[in-house]
């Protein structure tokens, strides 16, 4: 039995001419020599997509094309695969892990080779895609009536903050947040170290200024080197944070009303937290024990603005 050959782009060229000629398939595969199913599967997948016409030159880019992602395809093995998969059910986006195969030698997968891995996922009933970040909440603007979120008097403002704090220079310095769970009373203190991404989260069982100063506290005291400065929200569970100033030796700021993004790494964190925590969750049953995982899962999951080192490197790393 002869061994099959794909065609040549010379061979596409006689097709395309036999045809215009009137010959039929069996005659044009007798013609060339090549077997009826040869010819019939060439004029099937590669005819012309917008008329259905056989014509030669595009039949070669569509071979081509063809040939190329198959060859794409085969690059990467299953262990591979099977590695990326991990990855990302641990909450890591495409471009970290590609950052990191390299890093490590494992191979060279680009992130939209894995973006597009996870959509074919997807569509073929896959549940990688749920382990991606959440979109952005869309807020709703407020048109009308004074402002009043917030109001304490002799709070610092953000724009007091060093130029230092600022550019993110100096380790010790840190956002801090509250995410509410459903019931509107179990919640988290979240609080982002600034220049390494480092992450503390604490379990408070309401929103209020004593169990917000009580979660603070202990992690002051777990990190009491490294903390600086804090900067808040406005909520108003953050009332009593002359309280932590006369305790400890740190300044609290706190952002413009309605302006999440002068506190962008705290925010961006509380997204993160959604993909474990998703909103609409009630955090009653929600432990410390749970909070601390994931805090390391974020704290060591490699950052892009760190050259794909995780925060935690960074953190215990600077002096």
């Amino acid at each position: 039995m002869n061994k099959y050959h794909q065609l040549t782009r010379e061979e596409r060229y006689c097709i395309t001419g036999l045809q215009s000629a009137g010959l039929s398939q069996a005659a044009i595969a007798r013609h060339m020599g090549r077997a009826a199913s040869t010819i019939s599967r060439e004029l099937r997948r590669n005819r012309t997509t917008h008329d259905g016409r056989y014509r030669a030159e595009k039949a070669q880019r569509y071979a081509s094309a063809r040939r190329r992602r198959a060859r794409r395809r085969s690059w990467y093995s299953a262990l591979q695969w099977q590695t990326v998969e991990a990855l990302l059910r641990k909450k890591w986006s495409p471009e970290q892990i590609s950052a990191v195969l390299r890093q490590k030698a494992v191979c060279r997968m680009s992130h939209e080779t894995i973006y597009r891995y996870i959509l074919r996922d997807k569509r073929e009933g896959g549940t990688l895609y749920k382990h991606m970040r959440i979109m952005a909440k869309v807020c709703r603007k407020r048109y009308a009536g004074k402002d009043s979120r917030g109001v304490l008097a002799g709070k610092r403002h953000i724009s007091e903050r060093g130029a230092a704090i600022e550019q993110r220079q100096q380790l010790g310095h840190w956002e801090g947040d509250t995410v509410i769970g459903q019931d509107k009373h179990h919640c988290i203190l979240t609080l982002l170290e600034r220049k390494s991404g480092y992450a503390v989260i604490k379990k408070i069982s309401s929103r209020t200024t004593r169990q917000v100063n009580w979660a603070a506290s202990i992690a002051l005291r777990e990190h009491a080197s490294r903390f600086h400065t804090l900067t808040l929200d406005n909520g108003t569970e953050f009332h009593d944070y002359k309280a932590l100033e006369e305790r400890f030796p740190l300044t609290c700021y706190f952002a413009t009303p309605y302006h999440s993004w002068e506190r962008g790494a705290n925010e961006n964190l509380n997204g993160l937290i959604r993909q474990y925590i998703p909103k609409g969750t009630c955090m009653s049953t929600l432990t410390q024990k749970q909070c601390d995982w994931i805090a390391n899962e974020l704290n060591t999951r490699p950052r892009k603005r760190h050259q794909f080192k995780t925060p935690k490197e960074i953190y215990y790393g600077s002096r």
